[in-house]
């Protein structure tokens, strides 16, 4: 009979230790530690990692130099969003990990990606969540035709080997790995041992077979991916799928690229056909924007090579308490408070006895320097209450000093604003050598957040 030992594992990242604790002694989480039974005969799982090599694979030694560019080419998926996240298309051999919350339609975009590339491809479609007639009427539909897309359900790992040894597809999809399970690890599935191995076992089928895979992951309450971190590290890619199921937009970020920019984003609508791309992303956060607003903004960012025309929204209202209360939404709370010191430091706008409340409309997350200045006039618009002019669009970072400092890609900017009608757009005056003349946008430069804020409000 095989001798079994009793350890206990941090669910959060994946440490043993031979006694619980409350905390994780190696990444701090809080009541994360659970008993795990091991037993001998799982050392095998890793021998059984081997045979999913392929024997033909060589490992012969190679200059760089050596290597052509079909050896690393990219597929596309005929979703340009989806492409666009990826850096470009699919790399061969690559193994993507999509992430976000239940009912966000990570199912959804696999299949109709998976749906298009079967037009031209042979693909594998794993499920270990629905059987093969729920996964047929999700397919029904939608839009794309999945006639050619090999389907199956299956959650045992060797038996989704064999499938791909019979099949030999150029494309995989998972869905999801919390649900796989690795006949040689005495754990249930979802466990750390069991999202470890399955994932190191695909990694393996993905670089030596060269078949591009994608793998579906559940995500905590805290809306990380659930299982170790190790998880993320060992994937070439991690995608994650954000949006309120209440809405209909989802937004597809890459925070983890290893063939392209991790500050892509894809936009997609959910339909009762399936999601579809946006095409125009800058009028569909400014759609619903009004006229002569108090304490609404336009500024110009870049998320990755795309720019983006985003309303960033200020409310400052007085408060009988102590303490006012700061909140923001899709912005760091910390520079929140960081440019509201500025305004009262440089400005005199005396906001000490303020609530202080900041929204990017549309659920965008802004984290890029350049929407300071935006930032710091919907806040003065608010106080002051007096609104901005509403084709007036702003860019620049802002410095403790009240310095308005210059930002990159300015011209990509201009011509996003221009394209969306903007007849103004103030910039960092240090920016005015990089761009030439656009006739049909008047571009104002300044120098420090007084001149902006003068601009801002002239004729008021």
């Amino acid at each position: 009979m095989a001798k079994k030992k009793t350890i206990y594992e941090c669910m959060a990242c994946g440490a043993t230790s031979p006694k619980w604790m409350g905390r994780c002694s190696h990444c701090g989480a809080w009541n994360q530690i659970e008993e795990v039974t091991q037993f001998q005969e799982s050392t095998k799982a890793k021998a059984k990692v081997s045979q999913y090599r392929n024997e033909s694979d060589s490992s012969e030694v190679l200059k760089l130099s050596e290597v052509t560019k079909e050896d690393v080419s990219r597929k596309s998926s005929h979703i340009k969003e989806f492409d666009r996240v990826l850096g470009g298309g699919i790399v061969d051999g690559s193994l993507v990990l999509i992430g976000g919350d239940p009912g966000i339609g990570k199912s959804t975009l696999l299949l109709q990606a998976s749906a298009k590339l079967s037009q031209q491809y042979k693909v594998l479609y794993i499920s270990g969540e629905e059987s093969v007639r729920q996964t047929k009427l999700r397919a029904d539909r939608l839009t794309e035709d999945a006639s050619e897309l090999y389907v199956h359900s299956e959650t045992n790992l060797d038996v989704i080997h064999d499938m791909v040894k019979k099949h030999k597809p150029e494309f995989l999809i998972v869905d999801s790995i919390q649900t796989v399970h690795h006949p040689e690890v005495e754990s249930a599935p979802g466990s750390v041992s069991q999202v470890r191995e399955c994932t190191h076992a695909l990694m393996t089928i993905a670089k030596t077979e060269g078949i591009a895979t994608f793998i579906v992951g559940h995500v905590t309450k805290e809306g990380q991916i659930a299982g170790p971190r190790m998880l993320e590290h060992m994937v070439d890619t991690v995608l994650y799928f954000e949006g309120d199921t209440h809405h209909s937009y989802r937004i597809l970020r890459a925070v983890k690229n290893r063939f392209g920019s991790t500050h892509e984003m894809g936009i997609f609508e959910m339909k009762q056909s399936g999601l579809t791309e946006v095409i125009n992303p800058s009028q569909m956060f400014l759609e619903e924007r009004g006229e002569h607003v108090e304490g609404s903004t336009v500024v110009a960012t870049m998320e990755g090579t795309r720019p983006l025309l985003v309303e960033v929204q200020a409310l400052i209202s007085p408060t009988t308490f102590h303490n006012p209360r700061r909140m923001a939404t899709g912005i760091d709370y910390n520079r929140l408070n960081l440019l509201m010191a500025v305004l009262e430091k440089k400005q005199g706008l005396l906001m000490q006895q303020q609530d202080a409340y900041l929204k990017v409309a549309g659920g965008v997350k802004l984290d890029e320097p350049a929407v300071d200045l935006s930032i710091i006039i919907a806040i003065a618009s608010s106080f002051k209450s007096k609104a901005t002019k509403p084709h007036d669009c702003y860019v620049g970072e802002v410095g403790l000093t009240g310095e308005v400092r210059r930002v990159a890609r300015i011209e990509q900017r201009i011509q996003e604003a221009l394209k969306l009608g903007f007849k103004r757009i103030i910039i960092p005056k240090h920016n005015m050598n990089e761009i030439e003349l656009f006739g049909e946008i008047e571009v104002l430069p300044v120098q420090n957040i007084s001149e902006a804020l003068k601009i801002a409000f002239e004729s008021q």
